[in-house]
């Protein structure tokens, strides 16, 4: 039998066939690196790191969202907790992952406040993420101890003006969201108080109850069961406007403190350099689960609300907290401990 060879490249590909051949032979070298570049997201587990510990605000609002994006993606979604150094743990091991999707940071508005001062962190905060979706906001509320004779925020504004310096407010630590908040607080009201830092806010609570301390500014849930006891008394709410954490709390902002607000608030983060597609995908799912009843009833119980965003409206939020409070900082000589 006539073995016939195979015609040669150049007989095959002539002038009128040449563009064929060739998307033919880069299809054929192509193929495998395209069809992985092609794969669906997502394809496997999805790991959710949260940069404190269980049982907190983060790890319950993570685990929430995180059990009901992976049933919409149809992969787990696995929480990681990875505590220490004030979030700056967790974050930069979720900076250093690779950029597909794969890897999300679970955070709080503590990420800016922590920008804010520290010098050492070992990512950028504002270039080494990719905003993804804002998940939820909250006021904090203006408290005061029982033996304080005021009554309301413009009372406690005049008793301050009065008495320059010698009222006391609290927070949970030097550089704390409630530190910073109650300074802006002060500054937008043109009041002198004298911070008292505690280390965590149960003690700071426990000196508010005993009158060592007449002002505190804390989250809902920290706060709330000690005024419902009647143990201190509350003024109002940091937020711009009326909030269902606190029902019947006016802002501060319209009682004598025009323009000042102040909150908390969490949301999700992807390593810099995640596509678009994949962060598109995730905020589509994201804001859809904030309008479930059942997420909307957690997140009153932690003192929340949902505040679905745009990746673009979250990350313009970001960079604006991050850049008021290291204003703050610098005017108020706050640093880190």
């Amino acid at each position: 039998m006539k073995i016939v060879p195979p015609a040669p490249v150049s007989l095959l590909c002539r002038p009128g066939r040449r563009a064929a051949c060739l998307a033919v032979a880069l299809a054929c070298c192509a193929g495998p690196a395209q069809v992985l570049a092609q794969e669906a997201f997502p394809s496997r587990p999805i790991t959710l790191i949260v940069p404190n510990p269980p049982g907190g605000s983060n790890d319950v609002f993570a685990r929430a969202i995180g059990k009901r994006l992976g049933d919409a993606l149809g992969q787990p979604v696995v929480v990681d907790n990875k505590a220490g150094a004030g979030g700056s743990v967790g974050a930069g091991l979720a900076a250093r992952a690779q950029p597909d999707g794969y890897t999300l940071l679970f955070v709080s508005s503590t990420y800016t406040t922590n920008a804010a001062i520290q010098t050492s962190l070992p990512f950028d905060a504002v270039h080494a993420f990719a905003p993804v979706a804002m998940v939820a906001k909250g006021p904090m509320i203006l408290t005061v101890n029982n033996e304080l004779p005021v009554k309301t925020p413009q009372d406690l504004l005049a008793l301050a003006k009065n008495q320059p310096g010698k009222l006391n407010y609290a927070s949970s630590g030097v550089g704390s969201i409630n530190h910073f908040a109650t300074h802006q607080y002060a500054q937008v009201a043109g009041v002198q108080m004298t911070h008292v830092p505690y280390k965590g806010m149960a003690p700071a609570i426990n000196d508010l109850i005993g009158g060592h301390i007449q002002v505190l500014i804390a989250s809902g849930p920290s706060i709330l069961p000690t005024v419902k006891a009647g143990k201190v008394r509350a003024l109002g709410v940091t937020s711009a406007t009326p909030s269902a954490v606190a029902p019947g709390l006016a802002p501060l902002a319209a009682n004598g403190a025009p323009g000042y607000e102040s909150g908390l608030w969490w949301g999700i983060l992807a390593p810099a350099g995640t596509p678009a597609s994949v962060v598109a995908r995730l905020n589509t799912e994201i804001n859809r689960i904030l309008g479930l009843d059942e997420i909307k009833d957690l997140l009153l119980r932690e003192g929340a609300e949902p505040d679905p965003k745009t990746p673009d409206a979250f990350g313009a939020q970001l960079r604006g907290d991050i850049e008021q409070w290291r204003r703050v900082a610098r005017q108020a000589n706050i640093k880190a401990e």
